[in-house]
């Protein structure tokens, strides 16, 4: 299915907008009645219009004006914290799509975008976001004799996320079903004391780009059902802080983009054996508290593959 995409940006969190294409099923050879064939063009020509409708209907989601159905995927994912990847939580019921690979500049690397498409009791909804459970790192890190630091722009650019093995494996046969690729660790850190994933997930910080939310619970012993969360700053603001220098865990919400290598002159296919590297952007973050479980990376590790 190839996607048509429009960027809006919400404040601290950008959402992209899909318009799915839709093609018309084949239809079989049998002689028509034509009286039948008026009713069912006139009942055709108002469900056209019907859904034409709704996706263009607007409604605010957090003083933006955006499509209904978008409104829809982005209260599921950020507000209700709805089928994301976690640790013994049920499938998500999600799927993965992928836009059409693009060639970087005049290299070798392609690129293309995950969306995806939530299952909302019955209503698929496309947005270009998903979650997980993970602990994002803002412990601080060793520097070098001379004062600089050996992890450059961390807790700026870019921060270390954890989660457990199992919940990267779940996700890379999301990606594998639904794209067909197969996802490389190459860039992972794997901890095997603690059967844990460490990925590096980058984050806007640029003028003019909007930052990744940081949210803490307003109630940390309230139940999942029950929890609120209030918006305290940008990750980039709360790392700075060094009470706030922890390792705090919740749900982390990203965009996700594969990068394939291949050549110039020939567009990469699962079928030839390649594989994706995973890109992931932080775009906001819900936190119920910090945790002393999970080893912190303190400086360059070596990428175990």
């Amino acid at each position: 299915m190839m996607m048509h995409y429009k960027k809006n940006t919400y404040g601290a969190e950008v959402s992209y907008t899909t318009y799915p294409k839709m093609t018309a099923a084949p239809q079989p050879n049998v002689i028509r009645n034509n009286a039948a064939d008026h009713n069912d063009l006139v009942a055709s020509r108002d469900d056209e219009e019907t859904v034409a409708a709704a996706a263009t209907t607007m409604t605010q989601w957090r003083g933006n004006t955006v499509p209904e159905k978008e409104a829809k995927a982005l209260r599921h994912v950020f507000d209700d914290l709805q089928d994301h990847f976690g640790y013994q939580r049920v499938d998500p019921r999600v799927r993965f799509n992928n836009t059409n690979l693009a060639r970087l500049g005049n290299g070798r690397t392609w690129f293309s975008d995950l969306d995806f498409t939530y299952d909302i009791k019955g209503d698929q909804c496309n947005l270009a976001y998903i979650g997980m459970d993970v602990c994002v790192d803002l412990a601080p890190k060793l520097v070098h004799k001379h004062g600089q630091p050996m992890l450059k722009n961390y807790g700026k650019s870019w921060v270390y996320v954890y989660l457990p093995q199992l919940t990267f494996d779940k996700f890379k046969s999301y990606v594998k079903f639904g794209t067909g690729w197969d996802v490389s660790d190459e860039g992972t850190v794997f901890d095997p004391n603690r059967d844990t994933v460490a990925i590096e997930a980058k984050m806007h910080h640029e003028s003019g780009q909007p930052k990744p939310s940081f949210w803490a619970a307003k109630e940390k012993e309230a139940s999942a059902g029950d929890m609120s969360f209030s918006r305290i700053g940008t990750v980039q603001d709360v790392s700075s802080h060094s009470s706030q220098q922890r390792i705090h865990r919740g749900v982390g919400i990203f965009s996700v983009s594969m990068e394939i290598e291949g050549t110039a002159n020939f567009k990469p296919s699962p079928r030839m054996g390649d594989e994706a590297n995973l890109c992931f952007n932080l775009v906001s973050f819900r936190t119920w508290g910090t945790t002393d479980g999970v080893a912190p990376i303190v400086h360059a590790p070596r990428k175990w593959y």
